[in-house]
């Protein structure tokens, strides 16, 4: 194994010349070491171009008003919205996802992963890493979430952007907050997260910000860019990239690359291109994810919650994320803001990926944590004197999701739930498959362990299958 090195750079970088980690410092850990601890497992590898873009949609996304419509139900079951018919004989879709309807042969819909976990930390936890939780209403992690694995499994490969990258609504977000964190393999392998909305003209990925000086000073886009060149510069003219090891060169490349920057910049997107995602934070963030792919990113998670943002006047009875209770809002009344969002920012990146012949490369999945309950509950509004309205409840026995690209087959619907809604009736399926599925594209041995926190060998994925009828 290769020994520590010890040589490092004489003496303190100067205030202005001095670059902040962000996200990437681990505790009092710059990345240069974070990068030096990584190596001890040898050199960079050459690893398959494959990539996963996760959708996150947390609080869990209404089934039966989305990709399950459930039309001959009672009314108590199939609720308000009717279902339209896709340019693919016999798939339906929600009426307030039209443009999905247009691309249905360009998709697959799952609808039949059920699990056991009511409880949103539970049921994030089972769905993110393939085990069951020990805290079935934490959000700390017992297992790392799969774009921990990820990062893990691809840590040699440096392409001048972070393996494993999110995306939240603040900077400040935490992994813990949605179970993305990386549990026992170290907070190293969490994710780069790049906070804030990507519609705004003051968008800016802190988390490659410079330091607190020159950070000021740079108040829009083109200035931020404008930064990262004379910091560049000055460091390369300075000859101080010289006097540093080989990992710290590495953190400084990775965070000042071309690649970097130019992958964040959504700028150099066509105009007509961001108003076909839609200019606003769920849209931006996925054309954001398109980009970070393509760029080299082998797993980004872009989180799409609160639709009131970007402008976008807050209704009385909306609801932050996907957790559609009827005392926490009119799930009728929100999805009518919430859905024509979602469903131009999914259709726009399912259609860009395979207009940009990315459908073989990259994987698209567009899920939350669990399903809603197929009988609508009715309860008063927050706050009083706002009277009776409509929602459901936490559902994991049913759950339906969005899956695009890998080079699967699409245009078709896996599995069916009965004629409430309410549990697989054909083709179970639980997280598991999926996740088996999402690391048979990236070429990952699920038997591959790592050890626990007391030493155990752990497998990446304790059992599952790849779900046949995609490959």
């Amino acid at each position: 194994m290769p020994s520590r090195r010890t040589d490092v750079c004489p003496g303190p970088l100067s205030r202005r010349s001095f670059l902040t980690t962000g996200a990437l410092g681990v505790g009092g850990m710059g990345l240069g070491d974070a990068l030096r601890l990584r190596s001890l497992a040898g050199e960079t590898s050459v690893e398959p171009d494959t990539s996963i873009i996760f959708l996150w949609l947390p609080g869990g996304p209404p089934h039966m008003e989305t990709y399950d419509m459930k039309p001959d139900a009672p009314s108590e079951y199939r609720g308000e919205f009717l279902p339209i018919h896709t340019n693919v004989p016999g798939i339906d879709v929600c009426e307030h996802l039209p443009l999905h309807a247009k691309c249905a042969d360009k998709y697959t819909l799952v609808r039949s992963v059920a699990h056991e976990f009511s409880q949103h930390g539970g049921a994030r936890q089972r769905f993110l890493t393939g085990r069951l939780p020990e805290d079935t209403v934490g959000f700390v992690n017992d297992a790392p979430m799969a774009g921990s694995i990820v990062a893990k499994m691809r840590e040699r490969l440096n392409v001048g952007v972070p393996n494993y990258i999110s995306g939240t609504n603040a900077a400040g977000k935490k992994p813990d907050t949605y179970c993305f964190g990386s549990a026992y393999l170290g907070p190293k392998y969490g994710p780069f997260n790049v906070g804030g909305d990507p519609s705004s003209e003051k968008f800016e990925v802190k988390n490659l910000g410079l330091n607190q000086a020159v950070a000021d000073r740079l108040d829009d886009r083109r200035n931020l860019l404008l930064g990262f060149d004379a910091l560049r510069s000055e460091i390369d003219s300075s000859g101080m990239m010289h006097a540093m090891d080989s990992f710290n060169q590495r953190a400084f490349n990775l965070l000042t690359s071309d690649r970097a920057r130019q992958a964040f910049d959504l700028s150099q997107e066509p105009e007509s291109l961001r108003d076909r995602y839609g200019r606003h934070s769920w849209g931006q963030r996925a054309l954001l994810a398109r980009r970070l792919i393509e760029a080299g990113s082998s797993f980004v998670t872009m989180v799409m919650e609160d639709p009131y943002q970007s402008g976008l006047r807050r209704i009385k009875n909306g609801m932050f994320n996907w957790d559609s209770h009827a005392n926490l809002c009119h799930i009728y009344d929100d999805a009518r803001v919430r859905l024509p969002i979602f469903d131009r920012a999914v259709s726009a990146l399912i259609e860009d990926l395979h207009d940009r012949g990315l459908t073989e490369k990259t994987l698209l999945v567009v899920t939350g944590e669990f399903g809603r309950s197929p009988r609508v509950s009715v309860a008063p509004g927050r706050g009083g004197g706002g009277g009776m309205q409509p929602g459901r409840d936490h559902w994991p026995q049913a759950m339906s999701m969005l899956l695009c690209g890998g080079g699967m087959r699409h245009g078709q619907v896996v599995g069916s739930t009965n004629r409430l809604g309410e549990h697989p009736q054909s083709r179970p399926l639980t997280p598991n498959d999926l996740l088996a599925t999402v690391y048979r594209h990236l070429g990952i041995d699920t038997e591959f362990t790592f050890p626990d926190h007391s030493g155990r060998p752990m497998p990446i994925l304790p059992f599952g299958e790849p779900i046949s009828e995609l490959l």
